[in-house]
């Protein structure tokens, strides 16, 4: 008699992670279709689940105003400026704190991280105290330095991360064959740590892109960014669709911006950088 065949059974359905999944992506997915909806109708009144109206006058009104694309500039130049910025003050910073050991090294670490534990408005009224005295108030700079404070999470703690993944045995190797400290760092460290620092600076530039508290506190009325002048258009006209063109408007850079991050930095970069 043949012994009966064993068939593998399958693992029980996990309802509750399901149940857990669906929630939490209707919760992402659903206020950005209600965005992108608003951003393409022009008559939607309650009851209606549908819109009654779609169109693109209210595209057609915004991008035709100055304003608009100046804001839209203003903000890619900032996020661009602030970004080299921070990088140009952080990564140096960060790889001493992976790799150096000095005096207070874990004091000042925490001290580049404290900010964050504030309130973020009240921190800020506190610098634009400093900055009336200084005369930054209204002018590009001082938005630029307002906005490098919001990136110091990012371009010191994940770069840390970055650096202290690096395999040493390879850079002792380098070394043993006759490699310089620049040779090793630009041959052997660099191309380990750089996809995750590649990460840190994306999120900056997307985070400062974003900014909205330091820019409307430190840069009104004359430094006037994407999502500066959307408080202003929607406090001006109570118009949902104006609110919802800027909204498209401000998520297209990051989304490719973060699309490219995915497809050529790749995602495990994000997760090394937060220790994953």
């Amino acid at each position: 008699m043949a012994p009966a065949s064993i068939v593998p059974s399958r693992p029980p359905l996990d309802w509750t992670g399901i149940v857990f999944a669906i929630l939490l992506s209707a919760a992402i997915v659903l206020p950005l279709i209600v965005v992108g909806t608003w951003a393409f109708t022009e008559v939607w009144r309650y009851p209606n689940v549908v819109p009654q109206q779609f169109g693109l006058r209210f595209w057609n009104q915004t991008l035709t105003r100055p304003d608009v694309w100046a804001a839209l500039t203003l903000s890619l130049q900032l996020s661009t400026v602030v970004t080299l910025l921070s990088a140009a003050i952080c990564l140096p910073a960060a790889y001493a704190f992976a790799r150096m050991s000095f005096p207070g090294r874990t004091v000042l670490f925490f001290s580049f991280l404290a900010g964050h534990a504030f309130p973020k408005f009240g921190l800020l009224i506190a610098i634009a105290a400093i900055f009336l005295q200084l005369n930054l108030i209204g002018t590009f700079w001082g938005v630029v330095l307002i906005q490098l404070v919001g990136t110091l999470l990012f371009m010191i703690w994940i770069p840390v991360a970055a650096f202290q993944a690096v395999d040493r045995r390879m850079e002792e190797a380098a070394r043993d064959v006759g490699a310089g400290p620049f040779r090793v760092f630009w041959s052997i460290t660099l191309p380990q740590a750089g996809p995750t620092i590649a990460a840190a600076l994306l999120l900056s530039f997307v985070g400062t892109f974003y900014e909205t508290e330091g820019a409307w506190l430190i840069g009104a009325p004359g430094i006037r960014t994407m999502p500066v002048l959307m408080i202003s258009f929607i406090n001006n006209q109570m118009v949902i669709q104006y609110g919802a063109v800027l909204s498209v408007m401000l998520w297209v850079p990051s989304f490719i911006a973060l699309m490219f991050a995915r497809r050529v930095i790749g995602g495990g970069a994000f997760a090394r950088g937060f220790g994953g």
